[in-house]
């Protein structure tokens, strides 16, 4: 009764099965999510109502199925506020943005010191995706990548967040798809990154990558690493580019008030 009350307000028959309604409910989520802010850090169902000119019932019905979706949360007086998902969320948007602001010039001086091109990962639906690039300028041959570049998932930046991310279960039926051979191969590297802190790998096309994790508050953030010809770019455990990586990545982490992890 109260969801065709809501349909005749805006003027539009209910359709529990059509796909818009699916969208009409999706855009009353984000109008009730959007009510808050600093100044309002919780609402009423019957503010919700006001504020959105909805049935009251509606608005409690919808505010109700958020709370159980744990995209609200109900405090002692009956209010709401946002729940653990949105705070989640609110945590890794916060996370990206920062990361983008604090890495790169940490990015341009790795890059001058071992004359590579540093390059900085996140995590996108089921891989990395290059989020920034710092080029050696000085070189007269250049090895980049673009950003926005998905990263294949046999990358030394994906083995770092396969090691580090929090849902290991996921991590391990993304790698299900993997060929055997090449699967057992990942889960080997992911053994070594954990005792090593880092990754690297030389592809096909003679190409040298070093990888290490760069963690903030909320665990792994992003993967850092530096690229260029093996000519160029040593990968040995002792090797000053690595150094440099390894300890550019902590430097970010401890800027982030992440914990550096051995």
């Amino acid at each position: 009764m109260a969801e065709a009350s809501e349909a005749a307000e805006s003027g539009e028959e209910s359709k529990p099965d059509s796909s818009g309604t699916d969208i009409r409910a999706v855009s009353r989520v984000a109008q009730i999510l959007a009510l808050f802010s600093p100044t309002r850090p919780s609402v009423t169902s019957a503010t919700v109502a006001t504020q959105l000119r909805m049935n009251r019932t509606t608005a409690y019905r919808y505010c109700m199925s958020l709370m159980a979706a744990e995209l609200l949360e109900r405090t002692d007086n009956g209010e709401f506020t946002p729940g653990k998902i949105l705070m989640q969320l609110g945590a890794f948007a916060i996370g990206r943005r920062e990361i983008l602001r604090v890495a790169p010039p940490h990015m341009r001086a790795l890059s001058t010191a071992t004359r590579a091109t540093a390059v900085l990962s996140l995590w996108g639906t089921t891989g990395p995706v290059v989020s920034a690039v710092a080029e050696d300028t000085q070189r007269d041959v250049l090895v980049t990548v673009r950003v926005g570049t998905h990263l294949h998932m046999n990358t030394a930046q994906a083995k770092i967040f396969y090691a580090y991310h929090p849902d290991q279960l996921y991590i391990g039926q993304l790698l299900a798809n993997l060929p055997q051979p090449e699967h057992q191969q990942v889960l080997s590297d992911i053994t070594d990154i954990r005792r090593n802190g880092y990754a690297t790998a030389v592809n096909k096309r003679g190409i040298a990558i070093i990888a290490a994790p760069i963690f903030d508050g909320q665990g792994l953030s992003a993967a850092l690493a530096v690229l260029s010809t093996r000519d160029v770019l040593s990968t040995h455990a002792d090797a000053v580019e690595v150094n440099a990586l390894v300890s550019t990545a902590h430097d970010i982490t401890k800027e982030m008030g992440g914990t550096r992890r051995d």
